[in-house]
């Protein structure tokens, strides 16, 4: 179930983050007037993510009537899962320097051509993030038909991910974002290799790769499944004490070059030297996108707090772009 609690909580709060962001720019640009068209671009893609978590349910239980279908189905859901996550996590990486200030630029743009575009740019916002919920929620949560442990794990969350986000909006908590999203980056990778070996062993049942019985080994004996660890193992990052050949080379295959990949330094870009006679502000205009990442809350657009213009630095980030 932590492993649930760890998707709902990792993709929850990159939406919340999302949210608060063009919240907060809202606010302070005196355009509060905008807000319900945010809250409605956030509430259809709620429930489009919703239905679209029913609808993978729902074909994996009543559409498809024979078990080789039904393994086949979910262990294509379960590439496609992965492939979501590492997406997600290598995007996130590389875009929680600059997203609050990409965030506002685009806002900018849609209140210039009216309420439609700002409930379509916050539903594209948290559209993604609930999509690909779903889809890592159910691949995460296979086995556990029956189960609403998972469900609630997730639930769980992403509760504590509007919780985290509200704090940070009203500026009463700060963390270092960009060590969270490491951290959880790296834990999620595991969880993603447990889902791929999952898939793997959905594909074996379902006689699309071979090899179903062919053990790599088999410690039952020193990791025995009825133990609470062995559950947490199984129910984390899917390790078994039995596991496949393949099965194990797709978890390892998958683990170590990722993990790797994930955690090796960032170089970051030198900014650019100011040309002979111009202002070293307009030769770099990222200055300050550390501190965008570690706190991507509404203090960062500071317009209003130093009495200038609600709306400079709305316009300040276009105009340079």
């Amino acid at each position: 179930m932590f492993a649930t609690y760890l998707i709902g909580l990792r993709e929850g709060l990159e939406a919340t983050l999302v949210v608060s962001i063009l919240v907060a720019f809202l606010v302070k640009s005196q355009r509060r007037d905008r807000l319900p068209q945010v809250w409605a671009g956030v509430g259809l893609a709620v429930a489009l993510s919703v239905l679209f978590g029913w609808l993978i349910e729902y074909t994996s239980t009543s559409l498809l009537a024979r078990s080789e279908d039904r393994e086949l189905f979910e262990a294509i859901t379960s590439v496609a899962a992965v492939v979501f996550v590492t997406w997600m996590i290598f995007w996130m990486r590389r875009a929680a320097r600059s997203i609050a200030g990409e965030l506002r630029g685009k806002l900018t743009e849609a209140l210039a051509v009216g309420s439609l575009a700002v409930a379509g740019m916050a539903f594209l916002a948290v559209i993604r993030e609930g999509l690909e919920t779903a889809l890592i929620f159910y691949s995460a949560a296979q086995g556990a038909a029956g189960d609403s442990g998972p469900l609630l794990a997730l639930i769980g969350g992403i509760a504590t991910a509007v919780v985290i986000g509200g704090l940070l909006y009203a500026s009463a908590l700060r963390i270092n974002l960009s060590k969270f999203f490491t951290w959880t980056g790296a834990l999620l990778i595991l969880v993603a290799a447990g889902i791929l070996k999952y898939g793997v062993h959905d594909f074996q049942e379902a006689s699309v790769l071979p090899g179903l019985n062919d053990l790599a080994f088999d410690i039952t004996t020193v990791l025995d499944p009825s133990t609470w660890y062995a559950a947490l193992l199984a129910g984390m990052f899917n390790v078994t004490p039995a596991p496949t050949v393949l099965e194990t080379i797709a978890w390892v295959g998958y683990a170590v070059p990722v993990l790797l990949l994930f955690l090796r330094p960032t170089r970051r870009k030198s900014a650019p030297v100011a040309a002979a006679g111009g202002p070293a502000s307009e030769a770099a205009p990222t200055t300050g996108a550390s501190d965008t990442a570690n706190t991507p809350t509404p203090t960062t657009a500071t317009g209003t707090e130093r009495g200038a213009d609600p709306g400079a630095d709305a316009a300040t980030t276009p105009q340079r772009a």
